[in-house]
């Protein structure tokens, strides 16, 4: 059996606990999994793994000699993309984003990306709470954040920017009942739109060397941003959106800047994949073509 092959299965199965997602997140069938562990151990000539019904874990023996097998494997497949320079990507990468993210700006990057290799094939995961990437047998999150989660490998691929908006109705409508917003403490007496999983709802925003932290009234809260962008298109108050998102209908006049001289902080967009040194090429092309696209297609 191939041994590259069969090493990867090993560091697979010892990240997952699981043949079941290790043959998931390989493409290969559970038995084939069961094969390829079986010859680790008789080429090592030591048992690596615990296996009961309900759980699956590193021996002491399979603990020591992982780090030798991942390094070993980083050295194998470094040499193969040496020789085989001319092979053409191919394969399933699994991929999870935001919702909001996915829609307005992850599609058509990733479609560039296949029409490119047309031998890749992706499997998307939209969802706005964190992942477990092991878990899930993902292979790449991409998260906008300020801190990401420190048990990860990020890259940053491109830059969050964020504004105030609202729709013009309910800013005309506002200003005869509360008045105008004229600096960022006016925007507290409005009603606004924020995230649900927030207990308290600041937004920091700053002008030049000035800084602000506005405690806002949220009357409606919402988990998702692409709902917050509609709750806001039909009048319900004033929100802190994405750019990605806000600045279509910023251009076509469904919505309006708010302190436009105010700028909310910006995030960053990150590439996270887990910790393991021994990368595929897909992913690690895929995160190239990523922060290339997203360089050349500003929102």
């Amino acid at each position: 059996m191939d041994r590259v092959v069969a090493a990867k299965v090993f560091i697979d199965v010892a990240q997952s606990r699981s043949f079941s997602r290790t043959a998931d997140r390989l493409n290969m069938s559970r038995p084939m999994v069961t094969r390829y562990i079986e010859a680790m151990e008789d080429w090592l000539k030591i048992r690596l793994l615990h296996r009961t019904t309900r759980k699956i874990s590193l021996t002491s023996a399979g603990e020591a000699c992982l780090k030798d097998v991942e390094l070993w494997l980083e050295q194998a497949d470094n040499f193969i993309s040496l020789v085989n320079t001319n092979d053409e990507l191919s394969g399933l990468v699994r991929i999870t984003s935001s919702m909001s993210f996915g829609f307005s700006q992850l599609m058509p990057a990733i479609q560039d990306f296949m029409t490119q290799y047309p031998k890749v094939r992706v499997d998307m995961d939209l969802e706005d709470s964190a992942a477990d990437l092991t878990e899930k047998s993902i292979d790449l999150a991409i998260r906008i954040a300020s801190n990401p989660d420190p048990s990860l490998i990020g890259k940053p691929i491109a830059v969050c920017e964020s504004v105030l908006v609202a729709s013009p109705e309910y800013l005309d409508k506002a200003q005869q009942t509360v008045g105008r917003i004229q600096q960022p403490q006016d925007v507290s007496q409005h009603d606004c739109l924020g995230y649900k999983n927030f207990e308290q709802h600041i937004w920091h925003v700053s002008k030049g060397d000035q800084f602000e932290s506005i405690s806002v009234n949220c009357r409606l809260t919402i988990n998702e941003a692409t709902a917050i962008l509609h709750g806001t298109l039909n009048g319900a108050g004033i929100s802190m959106l994405p750019t990605y998102l806000a600045n279509r209908p910023l251009q076509d006049g469904r919505l309006r800047h708010v302190l436009p001289e105010w700028k909310p902080k910006d995030l960053i967009i990150y590439a996270l994949y887990s910790s393991r040194k021994h990368l595929s090429p897909n992913v690690r092309a895929l995160i190239d073509h990523l922060e290339r696209y997203f360089a050349q297609h500003p929102w």
